[in-house]
């Protein structure tokens, strides 16, 4: 009798134990629902790690909005929250008429202001030629950066907590600085009082100044803004 053999010649018994024999082939839909989850769990963290930095950057801008608010409410009696002094933006100034001879020191002053700020400063430009000076117009004389939002809030952290307790004999600044409508000014002698900048790397000492624009009418009250958010006045 005449044995069933398979369509290759092969018996069928055999053709079904080489079948039986070969390793199966995982499911394709598997390997795409783990990776699914893995990137997911990967977007999840990535998510998770700017939201991080800027609850961290942004610990002077929850003081204002937990303790400087309510104190002033009580202290000049405001009913509309929208009333409240606050700060609008910060302004960091570095002049430098030396830079009309040596270009290599206006270099040095963008790079540290940059490392100061954490922005990109813009450097400005000379509007009038003035010969006694041997100052042509359009020649770089400084470099200047404006902060708002979180980088305002980090750099006046920073410069009150960190940067003016570092001043050799510090024992406040002036609280007669202010210009009639409630916007500070901060003359700094040099850069070097800040941690982000390497003594080893200056080539000049350079001075700046920081301008503190509010929305204060007063002096009285950019004054009381500023105390409260932590300005070292001078008493």
């Amino acid at each position: 009798m005449a044995k069933k053999t398979d369509p290759t010649g092969k018996p069928e018994k055999e053709a079904q134990a080489q079948k039986a024999a070969k390793p199966a082939k995982p499911a394709a839909p598997q390997k795409e629902g783990k990776r699914a989850e893995s990137k997911s769990a990967q977007e999840i963290e990535r998510t998770a790690e700017p939201k991080a930095r800027s609850a961290a950057k942004a610990r002077l801008r929850q003081h204002y909005a937990n303790n400087v608010v309510p104190a002033l409410k009580k202290e000049f009696g405001y009913k509309n929250p929208m009333a409240v002094p606050k700060i609008e933006k910060v302004s960091l100034n570095i002049g430098l008429g030396e830079a009309t001879a040596n270009s290599k020191l206006m270099d040095g002053a963008v790079n540290e202001l940059a490392a100061i700020s954490g922005q990109r400063p813009v450097v400005t430009k000379a509007k009038k030629s003035i010969a006694a000076f041997k100052l042509r117009e359009g020649m770089s004389i400084g470099c200047m950066v404006t902060l708002r939002g979180d980088r305002m809030y980090e750099f006046l952290d920073r410069l009150m907590n960190v940067a003016l307790p570092r001043v050799r004999d510090f024992r406040g600044v002036s609280p007669k600085s202010f210009d009639g409508r409630g916007n500070y000014t901060l003359g700094l002698r040099d850069q070097l009082i800040f941690p982000e900048i390497d003594y080893n790397k200056v080539d000049k000492v350079k001075g700046m100044n920081v301008s503190i624009t509010t929305t204060a009418k007063t002096d009285a009250e950019g004054l009381a803004l500023l105390r409260f958010m932590g300005m070292p006045f001078r008493q």
